[in-house]
Formats: C-alpha cells, structure tokens, sequence
C-alpha cells in the first residue's frame, strides 16, 4: 500500500485549497460590507462591528465560512506533513484560528469607537456576548503570530531561508500593528481615528502569509524530513 497516498490525495489538495480562499474571502466581504454600511467608518471602526444590526448577519456569515474554511485548511495541512519530521504544532495552531473566527462569528462583539451611531467610543460596560468574542477573537491574533514562528522554525530546519525569513517578519509586523490596533480602540490620542485601518493592515498581513503558504504547500507537496 502507498503511505504517501492520503498526503498527496484529492481530498488532502482539496482541504489545501480552502486556506487559499478564506483569506480573500474574508478580506473581499469586509471590503463591500465596509464600503456600503451607512454610518460605518472603515478608517475607524472595528470589521466586528460590521457584526452588530439588521445586516450584522453578513459579518457573522463572513466569520463562519472563513472559520470553516481554515478549519479545513488545518486538516490539509496535517495530512500534507504527516511525512517523518514534518511540523505537528503549525496545522494545531491554524485550527486554533479557525476555532477563533467561529466564536467570533456566533458571538457578537460590543459597540466601539462610536458605531453603531449614539454608542460611545469606549464602554466600560461590557457583555457577556462582547467578553467571548474577544476570548475567540485573541485565539486569532495570538494564534498567527505563533503560527508564523512556528513555521519560521520548520521552514529554517527545510533550508528554505527565504520563507522562514517572511514567516518571522509576518509574525513581527503582524504583532506590532495589534498593538497599534490595540492602543487606537483604547483611544489613544492619534490613533484612534485610524484603530479600523491598522487592524485590517494586521489581518490582510497574517492572512496574505496563511494564503501563500497554502500555495506553497499545495505546489510542493510533502515537506522534508528535515522540516
């Protein structure tokens, strides 16, 4: 019987290809959502909150189906590298994501920086509903960094100096704008009216590595053994 069979299947490249539509999925419905909410500021306001109101529901579908998609994602990659020597904790790490982005679809997030309209821009009160979302929404922001230097590692042991060299400075890059997210939601002075765009430059950042890495692995198929 061929062992290299189910790594190099159908199915296996089917799964592969689910993490190279989720980012763009993601980033193409935030995008058009953003764009033609009324009163939504992509500059300002948090993509969650595209969550909240009587069109929330394309926000929380957007959720789901990337979450479902990178779970898929996951899997693809733990059969693609089940190869002597091959990464175990990075296919771990992108369901954690996937994980992430489900719990933030079914659990709506609080309003922030004044959207909806008449909501103040920070709150001190806080939901049980809002507190969850962002327990699930840290398994992302946590989840790929570590991810990216996970896979700098394996990519460092495989002799591929150039992706392990993205893979950190992705997991860097994709830390230092959080916090910068994170300082501009928290009202910091000069950031806050700028809080939305550094969070969609942090996303587009970790999930343009997740697509290519999907790329790369469906086209090189099973990892050394030296991975």
């Amino acid at each position: 019987m061929n062992k290299t069979a189910p790594i190099n299947s159908k199915v296996t490249n089917a799964l592969l290809t689910c993490g190279v539509l989720a980012g763009p999925l993601f980033t193409v419905v935030w995008l058009v959502a953003g764009a033609t909410r009324a009163n939504y500021d992509p500059l300002r306001h948090p993509i969650s909150s595209l969550a909240i109101g009587e069109l929330g529901w394309t926000q929380m579908a957007n959720f789901f189906i990337t979450g479902l998609l990178t779970m898929a994602f996951a899997f693809g990659l733990r059969r693609r590298l089940q190869s002597p020597g091959g990464p175990t904790w990075g296919p771990r790490l992108i369901a954690v994501i996937a994980i992430g982005l489900l719990g933030a679809g079914f659990f709506v997030t609080d309003p922030l920086n004044g959207y909806p309209p008449g909501t103040p821009d920070f709150s001190l009160e806080v939901t049980l509903p809002g507190r969850l979302h962002r327990l699930f929404s840290a398994f992302v922001f946590l989840g790929l960094p570590i991810g990216c230097f996970v896979f700098a590692g394996s990519f460092t042991r495989q002799g591929q100096r150039r992706w392990a060299i993205y893979s950190m400075i992705t997991g860097v890059a994709f830390i230092v704008m959080f916090v910068i997210t994170s300082a501009g939601f928290a009202q910091v002075q000069g950031l806050v009216n700028y809080a939305g765009l550094f969070q969609r430059i942090t996303l587009t950042t970790g999930w343009a590595w997740l697509t290519l890495l999907a790329i790369y692995t469906i086209a090189f198929g099973v990892w050394s053994k030296k991975a």
